[in-house]
Parts: structure tokens; C-alpha cells; sequence
């Protein structure tokens, strides 16, 4: 299910706080009401509370917390995304259990998540942080997907058994941002556990969220997924994830005539102001692989992967872009499409596909 919100850049955002918390409900409204296009029309203490004004005040964006009494944050956008579909930006905490949560909600149709402040000196950068997804997710488009039952999720996999490291000869490249997790969601868990090509995707999210992440697309998937570790190689049917707060970086060792490529976690300054970033991946990934490269664009705002996949393309690699119609956001893949770096825009559906083709060619070439 699919909507769309278009709305003037200098409209005002109607956003309806949900949290059991006194005094995050306050802290939230001066967040939010320090940026002059936001305006906070009402507070909700609990889940019910929640969904009842939701559905009476009719907001633009709801900033909803994830553990509260009465209803949770995952059954209070259960709901709405049933009755009345809006962009809803998670407000999280960092632990292990919360980034879980997180995960599972962007899967199930939010747009965003910002972490909650771990002490007063974070305020001030997390209501910038706040403000800016707030204003993003006001014109995302929607993308509900159906609730994934838990026994679907933990299916048995039938995954081709692996007998150690083996040399890759395809490496796939993804990036995204906002909408990308679900995204992600509609890629991963269609590519067969045989793919003859290695996948390393570089997600925009911070440290302690990227693992859930790949423990999520694990669950669903044939394919392996895992958090990317220092000095870990690429192989085939392996998926990398880059852990927030560091590039992921590829190497090949001196004088090794096989195909075997390592990576390594950089964490040097932030490019592009996210950390990791796929054009630092791809500034790596294009002069090793040349022709047997293949860069996916997804959702996100700003222009992370467009010098990259530009760079990648001059060198020999397929790039292609996820369509403006399925992205939430279509800010990377446009920025990436207006500099020529992408060859092709591909709705969400048909990127998995495209993928296999683009392997099964390679190893028929």
C-alpha cells in the first residue's frame, strides 16, 4: 500500500507527540517547536491515547516512543498503518532491545528513527536531528508493508553450506538511507542463497542500530547476513552490512593473485556528514572490480553515492537507481540519476531481479 504526501516546502507540520513520559513530552514539544515550520497540536500519554488522537486530529507526523503502558510503540503503528496511514519518525532509545524494536518498526511502514539523548549536553544535537527527519518525513511517500508473522520470519533457511573463504569474483554495492531498511526488506530476502556475488550494503543508521539491522535481514533471508568486522573477506551469497560509525573500506593484499578482497573499518571523519558512507565504499570498489561491480542507489535524502557511483561507472560498473514512484525519499538516487552516475531508474520491486540478472550474466560471461 502505497501513499504519497506533497506538500509545500514552507507549510507548516502538524506533529502529534506520543510518550508516556511527563518530562520527554515537554522536552519533544520545545524540540519541535524551536524549528518555525513545526507545530506540536497535542501531546498523547499512552498508545490508545495515541491512535484515538491520531485518527481525530488528523496530524501531519507523528514522533512516536517504542515502550509505554496500555499499547507499545509497534501495536500503536500497527494500528494506524491499518486505519490511517501517516509518517511516523520513531523516537528510540540506544540499547540493544530498542534498536530491535526499531528495526521492526521501520519495516512495518515508519519513515525515521532518531535516538533519544543519552545526557542534556546531546539535547541541542538531537533537536536538530529531530527537526530535520521530522521535516523529511512530512513529504516521504508511504510504503506499508504487510505484518511479517513471526514463524515466516524464522523459517528454516536452506542456504548453500560454505566450506570456508572462497574468492569473489562480483561484488554488489548498496546504498541508502532514509526508507532504506525496508527497502532493504524487499531486495535482500528475494536474492537466492546461490548468488554468485558478494553484497556489501551501506545504510545510513548510527553505531548500535546497524547490527539489528543485519540481524533482521538475516532472519528473513537465504542469503547470510552479518555487521561487518574489521579484516572480514567478501564471498559469495555473504551480505556485509557497514557498522554505523565507521566507512567500510575494501583491499586487496599486494601480489595475491586469487580474488579474495578484504575489508577494513575506517573510522576517520564523516563524509557527506554520514558515517559510513557509500561513496567512500565505492572509491574503493570501483578501480578493484571494474566491470564486475554493480552499484544500487536506494532511497535517501541528500547526495551520498553520486560522486561514487559516478566514479564507479567511469570505470566499467552497472549502476542503477531506485525510481522516484517507491522511494520515500528521493533524494540519493536523484542526485545520483541528475550526475550521470546511474545508467537506469528501477522500482523497489524489480531491484532484486535486476541484481540476479545483472550475476547470473556475469557468470555466463
Amino acid at each position: 500500500m502505497r501513499a504519497m504526501t506533497s506538500r509545500d516546502p514552507s507549510d507548516e507540520i502538524r506533529v502529534l507527540i506520543v510518550d508516556d513520559s511527563l518530562y520527554m513530552r515537554r522536552t519533544l514539544r520545545k524540540m519541535l517547536e524551536s524549528h518555525p515550520r513545526i507545530t506540536v497540536i497535542d501531546e498523547a500519554r499512552d498508545g490508545v491515547e495515541g491512535v484515538a488522537k491520531c485518527i481525530s486530529l488528523n496530524p501531519d507526523v507523528m514522533v512516536l516512543d517504542i515502550e509505554m503502558p496500555k499499547m507499545d510503540g509497534l501495536s500503536v503503528l500497527r494500528e494506524i498503518m491499518t486505519k490511517r496511514p501517516l509518517p511516523v519518525v520513531m523516537f528510540s532509545s540506544l540499547t540493544q532491545r530498542g534498536s530491535k524494536i526499531t528495526m521492526e518498526a521501520l519495516s512495518m511502514g515508519a519513515v525515521d528513527f532518531v535516538p533519544k539523548p543519552v545526557s542534556r549536553s546531546l539535547v541541542p544535537q538531537v533537536a536538530q536531528e529531530l527537526c530535520e527527519k521530522v521535516i523529511q518525513a512530512s513529504g516521504a511517500k508511504l510504503r506499508v508493508q504487510r505484518i511479517r508473522l513471526r514463524h515466516e520470519t524464522e523459517r528454516a533457511k536452506k542456504r548453500k553450506s560454505s566450506n570456508g573463504k572462497a574468492s569473489v569474483d562480483t561484488l554488489v554495492v548498496i546504498g541508502s538511507s532514509t526508507g532504506g531498511p525496508q527497502a532493504l526488506e524487499e531486495i535482500i530476502p528475494n536474492l537466492p542463497p546461490d548468488l554468485p556475488a558478494a553484497i556489501i550494503v551501506c545504510q545510513h543508521m548510527p553505531r548500535g542500530f546497524t547490527a539489528s539491522l543485519a540481524q533482521r535481514l538475516d532472519m528473513l533471508s537465504a542469503l547470510k547476513v552479518r555487521e561487518a568486522a574489521d579484516g572480514d573477506i567478501l564471498e559469495p551469497g555473504l551480505v556485509l552490512v557497514a557498522p554505523g560509525g565507521y566507512h567500510l573500506r575494501i583491499d586487496k593484499p599486494p601480489g595475491d593473485k586469487h580474488d579474495v578482497y578484504h575489508v577494513y573499518l575506517d573510522e576517520g571523519n564523516a563524509v557527506h556528514g554520514v558515517k559510513p558512507s557509500v561513496d567512500v565504499t565505492l572509491f574503493d570498489a570501483g578501480p578493484l572490480f571494474k566491470h564486475k561491480l554493480m552499484v544500487v542507489i536506494l532511497t535517501g535524502m541528500g547526495f551520498d553515492g553520486a560522486k561514487g557511483a559516478w566514479a564507479a561507472r567511469k570505470a566499467g560498473a552497472k549502476v542503477i537507481c531506485q525510481d522516484r514512484e517507491t522511494s520515500v525519499i528521493w533524494g540519493m538516487p536523484k542526485a545520483c540519476y541528475e550526475a550521470g552516475g546511474c545508467e537506469t531508474l528501477v522500482p523497489l520491486d524489480d531491484i532484486a531481479g535486476t541484481i540476479v540478472d545483472f550475476c547470473n550474466n556475469r557468470r555466463h560471461s
